[in-house]
This record gives C-alpha cells, structure tokens and sequence, in this order.
C-alpha cells in the first residue's frame, strides 16, 4: 500500500468547503482505494454503483439517500448519472447533514452531466496514477518504465506490469468507452492512440492522422478529445504571445501515462525502453506529467516559435510565468531557445529538469534541478517561488 496523503487532505479540504466533492480520473488509479480510507466499504453510506445490492438500494434514491449524515459516498457514479438531481435536492435541503463524496472514471459526459445539475455545489479532484512524490526517488526508474497506475506499478514481476496494461487498453476501448456512450469502433481509437504515441512530445499533425486513418480532420479532433476526456492524452495548448514571431499554434500530445505510452510503441524491457528513438520524448512526457502532479499552477501551456525556440511547458502562477525545460543529458545547460523565451516571454524562473543528482544555477534565474527533487521536495521545483 502507498500512502497518498496529499490527495486525501484535498478531499476533506474539498468537503469542508461543498457539499458534493467529485473525485474522477482514468480506471483503476485509485480513487476506490482513497475513498475506503475515508470510509468502510461496509458501511451503510457507501454506495457502489457496480455491487447489485448497492443498486437495489437506491431504486427509491431518495428515501435511501435522504436520512443519511455524515460522509456518503457513491462509487463508479457514471452508471447512474439520474442520481445527480437527487443529490442538488438533497444539499439544497437544510436539514440535510451529509457530505458527498462521489467517484467516477473520467468522461466528458459526466463532467457536463454533474456541471448542469450541481452548478455552484460541485467541486472536482482529478488524479492519476501515483506520482514520483509519493512512490519515492528510488524508485523513479520503475514509476518511468510502469506507469503510475497502481496495478501496473506495483505488479510482482514486469510481466505482470505489461499484461496488466494491456488489458487496461483493452477493456478501456471495448468496454468502458461504449457505457459512457462512445459511439466510436474500439479498433479506430486504438490505431488514434497508437498514431498519438509517435507523436507523443511533439506538435500535433491533424492532416496527417486524418490520412492515416482514412478519416476526414473533424473526425480525428473528435477521436482525440475522446481519449483526452478520459485522461489518457493530455493535449498541451500553446501559449501566443504578442511577438512579431511567427509562433506554433497547434497543441503538444502526449501519452499521460509512460506505461501505458511503453506498450502502444511496443515497448517491453527497459533495455528496448532505452533504445527506442522515443526515450527522449518519453522521459519529456514522464518528467513533465510529474510536475504537473506536484506543483500549484493556474493555467499550463508550451511556447515554440516556427523559427526553433520555445519552452517545454509555461506555468501561470501568481501573476508569474515560470518555464519548465526537461532535458535527459548530464550536464544541461542554456540553451539559445531559453535565453530567447526569457526575454520574449518575461519569464521570472526557468529550470531544466534532468536525471542528474544535483541542483545547480546556470544564471541568476535558471537553474538545473534533478527529477527526483520532486519526490524530495513537492512543490517547492522553483525554490522559494
């Protein structure tokens, strides 16, 4: 068992402040496991939508739900999205004594669903997989090569790991895509996934995925915010400055999880992982998915410009706008790219994530900073920033 008390003070820091707290992210991340740290399964406010007997339970969903006090939680609440008005009538009710906590697998339809019907009563943790800050520096390695899904990184044995997110990809397009109302042939989002994990770390060609799945542009926008709602691809919007530059205006995908990024490459030891032309975008992705997991940020974008400079990812903080470079060489040092994003963008702090050991400045407000300080120090990647 890994601990992740970060994500369970955000709970019941959001439980104290609304009266529903949704807690959604990919299948099989966890968030089962830290409800059950709230509260036993065995209770008689634990609903699990997949248990036939929690199901006969809410037939009549306000009679079982109205007497309740205290902590409620109802899990996989995607199969019953009816019971969101029920639960804008029980919190608007005075006399109503309970918390909700409600659990979910990532779908666009039920963000719009629980967004219309919770407007202004709702507030939403998103998770992934485990992050470096809580499985630990030592193990940075695995949590690369596995992935943060906890099956897949906690597996006895790599072949365990790999089986494990292979039915991951399977049942996810096969059979969790279909139930939340995905109208889209599993084989068709799987090649989408495949082509995305080519161009993980890069700018993304539309045209040039239309073609390769014989589809029209419309088509594979809509493919890839399928598989963006269930936060399996994260697409990186660019940031425009006003630059007389001509600057990069698609977005950046990636594969979130290297795992899962491993095996639609094809990917199976770490010896192929380190062979593979891709491990440099890979450990890009990794380290930049990490960042994202522990550092407080309000908005997250990438800067390029088409004549070669730009910024891996562009963080609004606080009126303040720090860069992140990830780099997987030795020695990183400034490059002409970062000295150019400086002074385009203002930038108040830039550093270049690398697998180093030691922290160092190559300016008075860059610095080299090794990957596992974000295990050893969350949050703190800009220093006293």
């Amino acid at each position: 068992m890994i601990d992740r008390p970060g994500i369970l003070q955000s709970i019941e820091t959001a439980l104290g402040r609304a009266p529903v707290v949704a807690l959604s992210g990919p299948r099989q991340c966890g968030k089962t496991t830290l409800a059950r740290r709230l509260l036993s399964r065995d209770s008689v406010n634990y609903f699990d939508m997949e248990d036939p007997a929690s199901l006969a339970r809410l037939d009549e969903p306000m009679t079982a739900l109205g007497p309740l006090e205290g902590l409620v939680v109802i899990d996989e609440v995607q199969r019953r999205p009816d019971l969101f008005p029920v639960l804008r009538v029980l919190v608007d009710r005075e006399e109503t004594r309970a918390r909700f906590l409600v659990l979910g697998s990532a779908s666009g339809e039920l963000e719009r669903q629980s967004s219309e019907s919770l407007a202004g009563r709702i507030e939403r943790i998103r998770i992934g997989g485990f992050s470096l800050a809580e499985v630990g520096a030592d193990s940075l390695g695995q949590l690369w090569a596995r992935g943060g899904f906890p099956r897949s990184f906690l597996a006895a044995r790599d072949a365990d790991s790999i089986s494990w997110r292979d039915q991951f990809i399977q049942t996810l397009l096969e059979r969790d895509m279909p139930q939340w109302g995905v109208r889209v042939p599993a084989t068709a989002l799987r090649r989408l996934w495949t082509i995305v994990a080519h161009y993980h770390g890069q700018t993304w060609n539309a045209a040039e995925a239309a073609r390769a799945l014989d589809v029209s542009q419309p088509t594979v926008r809509r493919y890839l915010d399928l598989l963006t709602d269930a936060q399996v691809i994260r697409q990186l919007q660019p940031h425009y400055a006003n630059l007389k530059k001509r600057q990069v205006k698609s977005p950046k995908v990636y594969v979130r999880d290297s795992g899962l990024l491993h095996r639609l490459l094809g990917i199976d030891t770490n010896k192929a992982l380190l062979e593979n032309p891709k491990v440099g975008a890979s450990w890009e992705g990794f380290a930049l998915e990490q960042v994202l997991a522990t550092e407080r940020y309000e908005d997250a974008m990438f800067w390029a410009t088409h004549q070669g400079a730009g910024i891996d990812l562009l963080l609004q903080r606080d009126g303040l706008r720090l860069g992140v470079e990830c780099k997987r060489t030795d020695a990183p040092k400034i490059t002409p790219s970062i000295r150019i994003a400086l002074e385009d963008l203002g930038l108040a702090r830039v550093v270049i994530l690398y697998p180093g050991t030691q922290r160092y400045p190559l300016a008075d407000n860059v610095e080299a900073v090794p990957l596992r300080e974000l295990a050893e120090y969350p949050g703190r990647l800009f220093g006293g920033e």
